[in-house]
């Protein structure tokens, strides 16, 4: 499956445009994540693209969310460990991951996941709202708030360290990542 399938398929199945830029906003930390780490970038950023792609399907349900996604997912020649790396990284469903290509990708993606999530609400709370706003300092400060965006899980997000790098290198990259694609943001 080719980025642009993807897309389609994502899109087909995501109605909540702020779910479809998530999942870009994933995809693109998904690919500089790889790149860092000498992985296939088409690979990883297909993980970041697709990770929700069940999640209206599922009415949000958590326990359900990444199931749906196999099924959906199934036989469209992925390879294992993406299919294994979206289906695990909610951790409520109770699905456990065996691949050890597919664990790293999970650590990735949940790590990538939620730091999105806090990068758009420090943009959000910029002045102007854009993300070139956004400086490493300011998202440091951020993350270490534990009222701020209660939802971003900083557990997850520190997972990153699992796979050898410093948080604030991730966060860094994370938010070049978003920035490289601010204008489909619309941030």
């Amino acid at each position: 499956m080719n980025r642009e399938e993807a897309l389609k398929l994502l899109q087909q199945y995501l109605r909540d445009e702020k779910m479809v830029k998530h999942c870009l906003a994933v995809e693109a930390i998904m690919m500089y994540l790889a790149r860092r780490l000498g992985e296939d970038e088409d690979l990883w950023r297909l993980v970041g693209l697709l990770h929700d792609i069940d999640y209206d399907y599922v009415g949000r349900d958590m326990r359900k969310h990444g199931l749906e996604a196999l099924n959906i997912l199934k036989n469209r020649g992925l390879p294992s460990e993406v299919l294994e790396a979206i289906a695990g990284h909610n951790e409520h469903n109770g699905f456990k991951v065996v691949n050890e290509k597919a664990l790293k990708l999970v650590h990735a993606l949940r790590a990538s996941d939620h730091a999105s999530g806090l990068i758009i609400a420090t943009a959000l709370v910029m002045p102007n709202k854009k993300l070139a706003e956004v400086k490493l300092e300011t998202l440091m400060k951020k993350f270490r708030s534990k009222d701020f965006a209660r939802g971003v899980d900083r557990e997850r997000i520190k997972e990153i360290e699992l796979l050898g790098i410093k948080l604030d290198e991730f966060l860094e990259l994370a938010l070049e990542a978003l920035k490289s694609i601010a204008d489909k943001l619309a941030l």
